[in-house]
C-alpha cells in the first residue's frame, strides 16, 4: 500500500559539489511538507578521485598521496564553509572518515580488486552524508543520519550488489519510522550496501538512482525525485549533442530501453523497483526547483518522441569464429555467454552470422582481459578498440546521417524503432 506521506529524494555529486550546493539541497528540502527519504552521492567528482586513487594503491604507486590530499582538503573547504569554528562538530567525524580511509591505504590490499573497490570508494557517500546531515541539524532541519550499510543488504558481488530484498524490507522498517514524533527526514547514502559479513559493496557506478528507487519500493512511497543538474530527461546528452530537446513525460518501457543503451540520465536498475509498486520517478532541475521536469511513469498509450541520441564512448568490438570452423549455434553461444558471465563482461550489441559471432562490449581492463584470453582457447578473436556505440531511438533518415557522417561504421542494426551503429570514435 502506497505510503502517501513519504517521498524519496536522490541528490547527485553535481548538486552537492560545493557548500553552496548543500545549502540549496537543504532549501529543497525545507520546502517539502511530507516525510522525506533523502539518498545522497559522493560529492562532485570524488568517486573518480577515489577510483584514480585506488589504482595507485592496487599498482603500488604512492603518487596517489597527492589525490588524497586532494580528497581531504576539497571535503574540509566545505565544512570550513558551511560551519563557524566555534560550532563545528561535523569536523571530528570527517577527520574520523579520512582516518579511517588514510589507514587502509597504509596497509597492504586484501582481496582482489573489485572488494578493495567497494571498501575504499565507499568512502565518498560516507563523507558527504556525514557533512550534509550535520548541516541539516545544524540549520535547523528535523533529520536523521542512517548508514543505509546498516539496511540495505546485498551478497558478496563486488561492485554489483545483488540486493536481498526480504532482509532488506525487515531493516528498513525498523530504521525509517514515519510518525508525529518521527523526524521530518532521514539522510543516507546511495551507491553502497552492506553485507552480513560487514564489509561494504557498491551497486554499479552511477548507483545512487537504484538506491533511491528500492528505497522507495521498500517503504511504498509516494514517488521518487532524482534531482539533477540538467531541466529533466533530455533526448541527448548536452555535453555531447547541440539542440537536445526536454521531454516532459516518458515511459517506464521506454527509460529502461534509454538505460539499457547508455542513457546517464537513470541508473539501469532503477525502474523495476519502481514499476512492480507503480511508483512515479520525476527528474527535476537541482538549479531550478520549481521548474517541471519529467515524469518516467507506467503509461501504455503511446508518446509521440524526438528521436533519442544515446552515445557509449570507450568500446570494444569483437569478432569470435570457432577454431574447427564450425556452425556458431547453441554449443558455441553456450560457451561465450558462459564465458561472459563468468568474467562479468555486458554485452552491449551482438550479432552472428553462420561462422562468427560480433559483440560490442565496455573496455573495462579488470574484467575483459580475463574473458578473452579464455575465448582465445576455442575461436579466433578479433578486436577493435576506441571506438562509440551510437543507439538512436525513434530514429528518421536525417539524424542517422547527421550523426554518422564522415564516420566508418563497423556494425549496423536497425530495428523499426531503433538503430545502433558501432563506429570510430
Amino acid at each position: 500500500m502506497e505510503n502517501s506521506s513519504v517521498r524519496v529524494f536522490k541528490f547527485g555529486g553535481a548538486s552537492v559539489k560545493s557548500a553552496q550546493g548543500v545549502k540549496k539541497l537543504i532549501n529543497i528540502l525545507n520546502g517539502q511538507n511530507d516525510y522525506l527519504v533523502v539518498v545522497v552521492s559522493a560529492m562532485g567528482k570524488t568517486t573518480s578521485l577515489l577510483e584514480r586513487m585506488l589504482k595507485g594503491y592496487i599498482d603500488g604507486n604512492n603518487a596517489f598521496w597527492q589525490d588524497f590530499d586532494e580528497l581531504k582538503h576539497f571535503h574540509l573547504n566545505i565544512i570550513n564553509s558551511l560551519f563557524s569554528i566555534k560550532d563545528n562538530s561535523c569536523k571530528p567525524k570527517v577527520d574520523k572518515l579520512l582516518g579511517d580511509l588514510e589507514t587502509m591505504l597504509r596497509g597492504n590490499p586484501k582481496g582482489d580488486y573489485n572488494y578493495c573497490y567497494d571498501q575504499l570508494v565507499c568512502y565518498g557517500e560516507l563523507l558527504s552524508t556525514a557533512i550534509i546531515a550535520d548541516y541539516a541539524k545544524s540549520v535547523g532541519f528535523d533529520s536523521q543520519y542512517v548508514d543505509i550499510r546498516g539496511v540495505l543488504q546485498s551478497d558478496e558481488t563486488y561492485r554489483e550488489g545483488n540486493i536481498d530484498f526480504d532482509a532488506s524490507q525487515l531493516l528498513s522498517n525498523k530504521t525509517f519510522i514515519f510518525k508525529d514524533e518521527s523526524p521530518r527526514g532521514y539522510i543516507t547514502q546511495g551507491f553502497i550496501a552492506g553485507t552480513s559479513k560487514g564489509t561494504t559493496t557498491t551497486l554499479g557506478r552511477e548507483g545512487s538512482d537504484y538506491t533511491a528507487a528500492i528505497l522507495a519500493n521498500l517503504l511504498n512511497a509516494k514517488d521518487v525525485t532524482i534531482w539533477k543538474d540538467v531541466e529533466g530527461v533530455l533526448n541527448a546528452d548536452p555535453r555531447t549533442f547541440a539542440n537536445t530537446i526536454k521531454l516532459s513525460r516518458v515511459s517506464f518501457k521506454e527509460a529502461i530501453e534509454m538505460a539499457y543503451c547508455g542513457a546517464q540520465i537513470i541508473h539501469p536498475k532503477t525502474i523495476k523497483p519502481l514499476e512492480n509498486k507503480s511508483i512515479k520517478l520525476f527528474v527535476k532541475s537541482f538549479l531550478k526547483p520549481q521548474a517541471e521536469g519529467t515524469l518516467v511513469y507506467q503509461c501504455d498509450s503511446a508518446i509521440d518522441y524526438p528521436p533519442m541520441l544515446i552515445k557509449k564512448s570507450n568500446q570494444v568490438l569483437i569478432s569470435l569464429t570457432p577454431l574447427d570452423f564450425s556452425f556458431v549455434i547453441e554449443d558455441c553461444l553456450s560457451k561465450i555467454f558462459a564465458t561472459l558471465y563468468k568474467y562479468r563482461v555486458k554485452a552491449n550489441l551482438i550479432q552472428s552470422s553462420a561462422i562468427n559471432f560480433s559483440i560490442c562490449v565496455d573496455n573495462e581492463e579488470h574484467f575483459l582481459p580475463g574473458a578473452i584470453n579464455e575465448l582465445n582457447r576455442s575461436f579466433e578473436v578479433r578486436y577493435n578498440k576506441n571506438l562509440e556505440l551510437l543507439t538512436i531511438r525513434h530514429y528518421t533518415n536525417e539524424a542517422i546521417i547527421e550523426h554518422t557522417k564522415d564516420k566508418n561504421i563497423y556494425l549496423e542494426q536497425k530495428t523499426r524503432s531503433t538503430v545502433r551503429l558501432v563506429l570510430d570514435n
